[in-house]
């Protein structure tokens, strides 16, 4: 709003020439959402805690150790929700399709995960909204967001799939880029969430890579530096930066209160908006496969899933003490803090691998 406002006015004062710059916006998007974290943060939890006083909000599914956090409230991905969409709305260009498309899953995913732990509140059980309803919203919200994504960007980017390392190589997916693209979002979106399972576990990461996209989104929507990086230019990308810039401050924001031991809990709110942004900021900017890199813990947690189910299915045995992977760990006796300090160097160490394929090809 304040490009939108201000931005015109340059042409007349130097001092409103700032608000020009994707840079000094990602900045006052990242400050704006901080602020609003800690200054809405204890009035948001204190409503939390008296709204959901006698609720259920530990699953069945964990370590006898998670028992003892019974009473803190959820849904703390309110607080994050709130700061990023006024910090975006606030700082960015809203005259920015890419903008729009990745707020609608944003609000979108948050919205289904604010039902889901609602029910889960509302009925006094950890079962919430029922797996398959919860998937379908998902799916018809990606659905619909890579939709527009097709109608804002030009082939053959709109349907192509860039390969890390390679810098010619674009693989054209033609209508199978619709699958493709609600695949990477429904699945990011549910990769976070079955992260987060430890106090300030999954929130870190989600900042690590929104930082990542951010510097990716400003890279790739300008078209000197993705010509010297030998990257695919997409005009309108560089945008998404304020929009990282808003996610990282909102997640620097909450871990303030989510951090051992946790004020509150994201929930299903928080975990499948933030997971579903990233999803949907790496198939504006081409960058899919990059984001299996960057986010490489929350894949891994992902498949720690999978293999249990599937070997439990097919042999009758479990690989994994309990899955997700940091649940694993517990039940190998490692502290709660361990876990989650050593995820965070491992998230660390994959965006810096991420990172690298940007100058790599």
């Amino acid at each position: 709003m304040l490009y939108n406002l201000l931005a015109p006015l340059s042409e007349t004062s130097l001092a409103f020439n700032l608000f020009r710059y994707i840079t000094f916006r990602t900045g006052g998007a990242i400050m704006t959402a901080l602020l609003l974290s800690f200054l809405l943060g204890p009035a948001i939890i204190d409503w939390l805690r008296s709204t959901q006083n006698g609720a259920s909000n530990i699953r069945e599914d964990v370590p006898e150790g998670h028992l003892a956090k019974a009473g803190t409230p959820t849904m703390g991905g309110f607080l994050i929700l709130l700061a990023i969409v006024i910090s975006t709305l606030l700082w960015a260009d809203l005259g920015n399709g890419y903008v729009w498309v990745v707020m609608l899953v944003t609000i979108g995913f948050g919205a289904v995960g604010f039902a889901d732990d609602y029910m889960k509140l509302s009925r006094r059980n950890s079962k919430g909204l029922p797996g398959r309803v919860k998937l379908l919203l998902q799916i018809v919200i990606a659905t619909a967001a890579a939709l527009w994504i097709l109608a804002l960007t030009r082939e053959p980017l709109a349907t192509g799939l860039s390969i890390p390392f390679f810098k010619t190589v674009l693989i054209h997916l033609g209508w199978f880029f619709i699958p493709f693209a609600v695949f990477v979002t429904v699945g990011a979106s549910n990769a976070v969430n079955l992260t987060d399972g430890l106090d300030g576990l999954a929130i870190v990461p989600v900042m690590i890579a929104a930082a990542c996209f951010g510097f990716i989104a400003y890279l790739v929507g300008n078209s000197i530096y993705s010509e010297y990086l030998q990257l695919l230019y997409v005009p309108g990308t560089g945008e998404l930066a304020v929009f990282c810039g808003a996610l990282v401050g909102a997640s620097l924001g909450f871990l303030w209160f989510n951090a051992p031991p946790a004020m509150v809990f994201m929930g299903d709110t928080g975990s499948l908006s933030v997971g579903g942004a990233l999803g949907a900021i790496s198939v504006v900017t081409k960058h899919e496969l990059v984001l299996s890199i960057i986010g490489g813990l929350f894949v891994l947690e992902t498949i720690s899933v999978i293999v249990q189910v599937a070997s439990f299915k097919l042999t009758g045995k479990r690989v994994f003490a309990m899955a997700p992977l940091h649940h694993h760990f517990e039940k190998k006796g490692w502290a709660e803090s361990t876990i989650v300090i050593r995820f965070w160097i491992i998230a660390s160490i994959l965006a810096l691998v991420g990172l690298a394929t940007l100058k790599l090809r």
